[in-house]
């Protein structure tokens, strides 16, 4: 079986195809600038070198057709390449879960959740349609986000707020990131084993959140009712008091409608710091002596060592701290600033090995009672997983 993982953003559309014989990639690729001027559309086929071009694409039901164009799906080209499935990595289904076949009835209620997750949902539902189009005989799958944090006590999703509003309403935490989240723990696991019992999995990017994982299963998760929540995103808010915006709304004159998109496109690294919203620019002006974005670089770590205290007692200890995604992957200062003065936990690193860390590396010291890893993690195996799983059944 072959299953296309498609990932959605909002000027973006990417995919990876799996054989799910052996979960090897077939091909990957997908479309940058949708919706712009210029759109560049890539393409690898197995250990074929990669092909680009440009061409304006205005849409996600164009990207999509482009794509499926490349590899053979529509009869187009001159590597054809099948497709038996396809997987999305949706966000946000409110009541649905975990990963399902996609109907009216599910297209249905994540259109009434695109008011809070308005990045994600209206672009995935547009793919899905499209799909449906140009590929009516194909099954869909919607693997949702929330999925993983289904495990998650009601007692840390539920908000104290009226509680018909969280019966009927649907207003609780979720958690996201699921994908991501259980692909560390399924990994941690298959390399540690038994040992590896409880887990603070950080995927920090351009959209972060903290997880902890005890037994394989989610039981915290940095994220809220939406994506826009938690931990400082790159131009999201992240968590913020309500009531807030009676004083914006008063002192600005703007409708609340207006402050949260400018929450959501001004707001986190980029709000704080004035400079950007790409990690790597905000160490260097911070390095350059830019007091506002060393402030951004102090809040977004402040932020982790909050969550990761937390966690710590929810899981009553810890075995494998986890950093995964663009920064945490990528970023030796994050990780050394998040882990610094923790010895009294156990957390030590190694500072040359923390310098050097790549993909499943361990970069704690020898004396270190938690290990800590760097991981390179794999959303879109996960999906296709979850994809195949429903399929069969």
């Amino acid at each position: 079986m072959n299953i296309l993982v498609v990932n959605i953003g909002s000027t973006s559309f990417k995919f990876r195809l799996f054989n799910m014989a052996d979960e090897r990639v077939l091909a990957h690729g997908g479309v940058e600038g949708v919706g712009k001027t210029t759109s560049r559309i890539t393409l690898q086929i197995g250990d074929a070198g990669p092909t680009a071009h440009e061409q304006p694409i205005t849409d996600q039901a164009e990207a999509i057709h482009a794509c499926l164009a490349a590899l053979g799906a529509t009869g187009t080209t001159q590597a054809p390449v099948q497709v038996d499935a396809v997987g999305f990595k949706a966000v946000h289904g409110g009541p649905i879960s975990g990963a399902v076949r996609v109907t009216p009835d599910v297209m249905q209620t994540m259109q009434t959740f695109s008011d809070v997750a308005p990045a994600h949902n209206p672009a995935y539902l547009a793919a899905m349609r499209a799909f449906g189009e140009q590929m009516p005989q194909t099954p869909l799958v919607a693997a949702f986000e929330t999925g993983f944090h289904q495990s998650i006590p009601p007692s840390r999703t539920t908000y104290a707020i009226p509680y018909e509003w969280t019966r009927d309403l649907g207003v609780r935490r979720y958690g996201f990131h699921g994908a991501s989240h259980q692909y560390v723990a399924t990994r941690v696991a298959e390399l540690f084993g038994t040992g590896a019992a409880r887990i603070i999995s950080c995927h920090l990017g351009g959209s972060s959140s903290i997880c902890a994982i005890r037994d394989g299963q989610s039981i915290a998760n940095s994220f809220g009712m939406t994506p826009q929540s938690g931990l400082p995103q790159n131009n999201r808010v992240g968590d913020f008091d309500a009531y807030a915006l009676l004083r914006l709304r008063s002192r600005t004159g703007l409708p609340i409608e207006d402050l949260l998109e400018r929450m959501a496109r001004e707001g986190g690294l980029l709000g704080i710091s004035g400079v950007s919203n790409d990690m790597p620019e905000i160490i260097a002006a911070a390095e350059a002596g830019h007091e506002q974005a060393a402030l951004a670089l102090e809040v977004f770590v402040e932020s982790i060592r909050d969550c990761i205290g937390a966690y710590l007692v929810a899981l009553g200890g810890l075995d494998v701290l986890v950093f995964t995604g663009g920064i945490g992957e990528r970023s030796p200062l994050v990780r050394q600033r998040v882990c610094e003065g923790l010895s009294f936990l156990g957390i030590r690193l190694s500072g040359e090995r923390n310098d050097a860390g790549a993909n499943e590396v361990t970069v704690s010291a020898d004396v270190s009672d938690v290990r800590v890893l760097v991981l390179q993690t794999n959303e879109e195996l996960i999906v296709a997983r979850q994809t195949r799983d429903v399929l069969q059944g």
